[in-house]
């Protein structure tokens, strides 16, 4: 695809992989500001990009479109210690007076208060972009500000601290306004307590591996890194300040993220938001920047210019430079009900490796391979509950998820909330989740009376590895599409044995109905997507898997099929299948020579090494043999 503005020529002696360098970083930085700014009102207040509303309405998202640009511009021009050669400071500051004049007013430029959550909330979330965007650049833009229009500023940002955020890294948002202000004396009571609080949550939601929950509950996805790590942290790190404990808790992420990028730089798609693409870097850039990162500087540029060249060069930009809504081009099962015309700016987080000067180590050494470049990987993360599967051959990342479900605790659990950024069983570099009112892929599936489940709330019951391979389990209850929510006393336990490239799934049905049945599904592809999905029935189906139509296709493919078996229950059944995603087909025989299930649990061989997989249940546990006898 062609990118509508131009970049510095490639430099493959220093870049062999991506051939970029921080030339092409600042370069991507002003050409996505200059189409941004085309759609400015006069006073550049706000900057109403083309679009479908959000539901927060057209001058929230006139504010989402200046506050989220506006940290691509603080993070360009601070990380060139203020030079500022297409004068976007001068842009942002008219703006920020132009805003805050009559804030709250419906006039051409007002910026819209900030009020709780559940009644105009979304521009707290901007406040912190705002916020973030006068600290970076406090010396060049902050300090010149007239008193009043500082004055202003002071008082809109002050609504975040006063009204009440949603229940999750919101709270991080009066966190950063409160850090801006007082790191220009501008602090008190106010700004304390909401620091604070922030602080007090975040000990609540650290489940540990380097991983945050997004909130109460059991919701693990990128916003660890493009919000839960990134705010605390830089916070930390612009502020001269002790960086415990959010310095190693990034150190231990990065450990388990850095291998969920694929060799063609894409990150893994899994969980809300992903319009804001390769803003799934910011955790990279971020480690890099301020030293608490397990990964050389060669391999932090490897994976975040690998991740941001991955969306330009495959139509993430529209003809006239602008991010639309969606992944690559516009994708509407990618999106979120919140998500407006500018919100793909967030991407703008990923630039925070523009702090980084031209003569950091993350630019002047050599780019070294990626994790899944490197060697086949399995990696076990007990505290979320996911199982990390890498194979070097095909460049491919897969994500298996026993552990994230996006609910509250007290939440009740309907079919008509399922979530396939978080209900599926299996995610990946390479393939999206189908839409809703398609077959889902990679799921299991208990039928009673016709009508089918879906999976809700995730219970994880143990995850680990060994040499070369890994396991993760967790159990649900059935959610139904119609009739009766739930069925009394039907249970599923599931479990993910990854090994290679194959992916042994195991499900054990307990208490469903006589003459009920299950359905299995694999990785959804399709002609677009030069992968391959293989599933192979091993006990407990009907018959051979079979293909089944996804006309609305994933955000990687217009149309694609998804491999089904078709499986009877009632009572306690056992089913287990073998399920693989692959540059080229696997054939059974590679994989697998023989399965014996019993009372115990299953017992699996693997060809051609002759190991033996043992998974037992109540309680779970999987061992691996070295070999047959």
């Amino acid at each position: 695809m062609t990118i509508p503005f131009q970049l510095p020529p490639e430099d493959r002696e220093s870049s062999p992989y991506t051939g970029w360098t921080r030339a092409h970083w600042e370069a991507v930085a002003d050409g996505l500001l200059a189409a941004a700014w085309r759609w400015s009102t006069p006073g550049g207040a706000l900057l109403d990009l083309p679009g479908r509303p959000s539901r927060s309405g057209v001058r929230s998202d006139g504010l989402e479109g200046y506050a989220r640009t506006f940290l691509a511009a603080a993070f360009r021009v601070a990380g060139a210690r203020g030079d500022d050669p297409h004068g976007w400071l001068d842009r942002y500051a008219r703006g920020l007076a132009a805003g805050t004049r009559s804030a709250g007013h419906d006039d051409p430029e007002s910026w819209p208060l900030i009020l709780d959550h559940h009644i105009q909330g979304q521009p707290m979330v901007e406040s912190a972009s705002v916020a973030l965007g006068l600290r970076l650049t406090t010396p060049w833009l902050w300090k010149n500000l007239d008193a009043d229009v500082q004055d202003r500023a002071e008082q809109w940002l002050r609504g975040a601290l006063r009204h009440t955020p949603a229940a999750n890294n919101w709270y991080l948002f009066p966190y950063t306004v409160a850090g801006f202000l007082e790191s220009v004396g501008r602090g008190d009571a106010e700004t304390a307590a909401a620091r604070e609080r922030a602080r007090e949550l975040l000990e609540v939601w650290y489940a540990g591996d380097g991983w945050y929950a997004d909130g109460d509950g059991r919701a693990f996805d990128h916003y660890n890194g493009w919000a839960l790590h990134l705010y605390p942290l830089l916070d930390a790190h612009l502020a001269g300040a002790d960086p415990e404990p959010y310095g190693p808790r990034l150190r231990e992420h990065l450990r388990g993220f850095s291998l969920m990028f694929g060799a063609d730089g894409a990150p893994v798609h899994f969980g809300r938001s992903l319009t804001y693409r390769f803003a799934a870097a910011t955790a990279i850039g971020l480690g890099a920047v301020t030293g608490h990162t397990p990964l050389t500087p060669g391999t932090s540029r490897r994976l975040a210019s690998g991740s941001l060249r991955h969306f330009l060069d495959r139509g993430a930009l529209t003809e006239d430079g602008l991010l639309p809504l969606g992944w690559y081009g516009p994708h509407e099962a990618t999106l979120q009900p919140y998500s407006g015309p500018s919100s793909p700016y967030w991407a703008s987080k990923a630039f925070v490796a523009l702090l980084a000067p031209p003569d950091h180590p993350l630019w002047t050494d050599r780019e070294e391979p990626a994790p899944v470049e490197e060697s086949d990987r399995v990696l076990a993360l007990p505290s979320p509950g996911l199982l990390v599967q890498a194979t070097r051959a095909d460049g491919i990342v897969r994500l298996h998820n026993h552990g994230s479900d996006h609910m509250r605790p007290g939440e009740g659990e309907t079919a008509a909330a399922d979530d396939p950024h978080y209900g599926r069983q299996a995610y990946s570099t390479r393939t999206g989740p189908t839409a809703r009112g398609n077959v889902a892929d990679n799921h299991l599936s208990v039928e009673v009376n016709g009508c089918g489940s879906v999976r809700r709330r995730i219970h994880p019951l143990g995850a680990g590895q060994g040499d070369g391979w890994g396991w993760a389990a967790s159990w649900h209850r059935p959610v139904f599409t119609a009739g009766s929510p739930m069925v009394p006393g039907l249970r599923v336990e599931s479990v993910t044995v990854a090994r290679g490239c194959h992916e042994l799934r195991v499900h054990r049905v307990i208490g469903a109905p006589v003459n009920s049945r299950t359905t299995h599904t694999g990785w959804a592809a399709g002609p677009g997507d030069a992968v391959a999905s293989t599933l192979y029935g091993l006990h407990g189906w009907d018959q051979e898997s079979e293909p089944v139509r996804a006309p609305q296709g994933t955000a990687y493919t217009r149309w694609a099929q998804v491999p089904r078996l078709v499986g009877r229950a009632g009572g306690t059944t056992v089913h287990v299948c073998l399920a693989a995603l692959t540059a080229e087909p696997v054939g059974l025989e590679e994989a697998v020579a023989d399965v014996v299930v019993d009372g115990g649990g299953v017992r699996v061989t693997w060809a051609p090494d002759r190991a033996i997989s043992r998974i037992e249940f109540g309680p779970v546990r999987v061992v691996l043999l070295e070999r047959a006898p």
